[in-house]
Parts: structure tokens; C-alpha cells; sequence
């Protein structure tokens, strides 16, 4: 992985939507997105990808793409995924964050939206 330099402090950020809807509207919440996000952290600190110059798992509200949900999504490239199980995120982390491979299995349609 890169290190920080002046214009980045983390080479990737990876947000999962953990936002729930109390008024019946599906929501990533209500499809286990906790529970991928703690994996991923997880599995970015076992693989020491965590830290400056590396990669940065972090907690979203709302990302508006609630129709193709669970979804998460991968910055500075704008790779949106959707994920069913803690076996996706592990793809995501192996492939992706770790070897900056996309996983065009888990991509989500560009057309979902809310």
C-alpha cells in the first residue's frame, strides 16, 4: 500500500450503509450490514491493511441506494457493491482492498437507486 502523502491520508475508504428505516422501507440495516461491517474491520486489521496510507473501513447513514441493499461501496474508485454474507466481504477484502481487484460478481447495477 501507498503511504500518506498531502493530498490522501488513507489510500481507500470502504462505507457500509448501516442506515434503518423505522417505517417498514427496506433499509440496509435490516439485511445483517453491522454485522459485514465488524467482518471487514476485522479482516482488514488481521491482514494489516489498516492505517495510514491504507485502507479505512467506516460507517455510513444512508446511501441512497436502498433498492440494491445491502451495498457498500470502495473510494477513491467508486466501486458500489452489493454483498448477501460475511463470505462477500471477505472476497471484497481479499480482492479488492487487498489486491485491487474488483469482484464483478457483487457489483451493484449502476441503475439502483433508492
Amino acid at each position: 500500500m501507498s503511504s500518506p502523502n498531502s493530498t490522501t491520508y488513507f489510500s481507500k475508504h470502504i462505507f457500509f450503509c448501516l442506515n434503518e428505516r423505522s417505517n417498514g422501507e427496506s433499509s440496509c440495516a435490516k439485511f445483517n450490514a453491522q454485522e459485514a461491517f465488524d467482518h471487514c474491520k476485522n479482516l482488514v486489521k488481521q491482514a494489516g491493511l489498516a492505517g495510514a496510507g491504507q485502507v479505512r473501513v467506516n460507517k455510513a447513514g444512508c446511501l441512497d441506494r436502498c433498492a440494491g441493499g445491502p451495498v457498500a461501496v470502495v473510494y477513491p474508485e467508486g466501486v458500489w457493491y452489493s454483498y448477501v454474507d460475511n463470505n462477500d466481504i471477505t472476497e471484497i477484502v481479499e480482492s479488492h482492498l487487498k489486491n485491487n481487484q474488483v469482484v464483478n460478481r457483487l457489483l451493484l447495477d449502476p441503475t439502483v437507486g433508492r
